[in-house]
């Protein structure tokens, strides 16, 4: 696939099933993360492969960072989490794993693993692997951080879920840049 059909019409796979990925499309996948824009040469990311019962183990991290919560979960809430790991055969953790640096902010790191993770998707969807990037409560739990095995200076970034898109894709909806793209101009301020 040619790389700007792939920027140009990506668009994510919210249902998925078997098969995952292969490991030559997982191989090509990181190799595209790695090549993200990464000031500094860092490399302030790594990422954690999710698959079989490992999801299931995942799910049961979810539902004690819901138990640890100040709000008692309802079964329902509890039933959420502990299925959201199946959603798809496989999952990678996007972490960024910020580092203190003279001359990079932490905010940039975060954004090079943010970048990554587009990677990683544009070289999913370029070889056919539906991918969805979700993120919610679990991304930001201190209690799902530290099963995942996080240290103090990491964080996660976002889940990606990959496998064989359910259904045809949609199409993505064309946008006009003149709608998001201005020119600026100090003179262009003063007015």
């Amino acid at each position: 696939m040619d790389a700007l059909d792939a920027l140009l019409n990506r668009v994510s796979a919210p249902r998925l099933t078997e098969p995952g990925p292969t490991a030559e499309q997982r191989e090509l996948m990181f190799k595209a993360a790695l090549r993200a824009p990464d000031h500094g040469q860092l490399r302030p990311w790594r990422f954690l492969t999710i698959e079989d019962q490992a999801r299931e183990q995942l799910g049961e991290l979810f539902v004690q960072a819901l138990l640890a919560g100040a709000e008692v979960p309802t079964q329902a809430a509890l039933d959420k989490a502990r299925a959201m790991p199946l959603r798809a055969p496989l999952m990678i953790v996007v972490i960024a794993v910020v580092q203190d640096h003279y001359k990079v902010p932490a905010q940039e790191q975060v954004l090079a693993a943010g970048c990554a993770a587009h990677a990683i998707e544009l070289a999913a969807y370029a070889q056919g692997v539906g991918v969805v990037w979700r993120t919610g409560d679990m991304a930001y739990n201190s209690t799902v951080a530290a099963g995942l095995g996080l240290a103090s200076h990491e964080q996660i970034v976002g889940y990606l879920y990959l496998g064989t898109p359910e259904r045809e894709l949609r199409t993505p909806a064309p946008l006009e840049c003149a709608d998001f793209v201005t020119s600026w101009s100090a003179k262009s301020q003063a007015e």
